[in-house]
């Protein structure tokens, strides 16, 4: 059996995306080029999810109550997020759909760098160096990136918010 080294940003990036696709009729080289990593850097990924428990055998299946409990109590230990200089980006966390319906980020502007940004805030660095060129065209997984953000980065209020929203879309997963 395979040795488990750690988690890395782009498992947790690649299983999100999986969830994003709502199928498991995909290739490696369709997450791959949808992340813009390479197909083996996605078996990679697939291999550690496995070992990991995250993962069905066959590589397919995202195991959803393992993920979330990972994503609700473990991610912002194993990748935590601290707000830094104000850039031009993409809006994360509570500046972003779905959370900032419900909460009103005044001047905490939080947003993923990103040169073709629109929004001024924050940056909190993303998960995986590629992601703010990846969401434009997939907003599920984006909102999806942006609950996890919150629980990052959140504050008690903003992360129950963040664990009902992704309570709610993992629920049909």
């Amino acid at each position: 059996m395979k040795k488990h080294n750690g988690m890395r940003p782009q498992d947790i990036a690649v299983l999100l995306k999986i969830i994003a696709l709502k199928h498991d009729n995909w290739r490696n080289s369709d997450i791959a080029y949808s992340l813009q990593i390479s197909a083996s850097e996605v078996t990679e990924v697939l291999n550690r999810c496995k070992i990991a428990g995250l993962i069905d055998a066959k590589k397919r299946k995202v195991h959803i109550n393992s993920f979330k409990e990972f994503l609700i109590y473990g991610l912002k230990y194993v990748f935590p997020a601290e707000p830094g200089a104000i850039v031009r980006g993409i809006p994360t966390a509570h500046s972003a759909y779905p959370i900032n319906v419900q909460i009103s980020s005044g001047n905490d502007v939080y947003v993923w760098p990103y040169a073709k940004g629109e929004q001024r805030g924050q940056a909190i660095e993303p998960l995986y160096k590629t992601l703010p060129a990846t969401v434009q065209n997939d907003n599920i997984f984006y909102e999806l990136l942006v609950i996890i953000d919150t629980i990052r980065v959140g504050r008690t209020r903003e992360i129950k918010i963040a664990i009902d929203e992704l309570e709610k879309r993992l629920q049909n997963a």
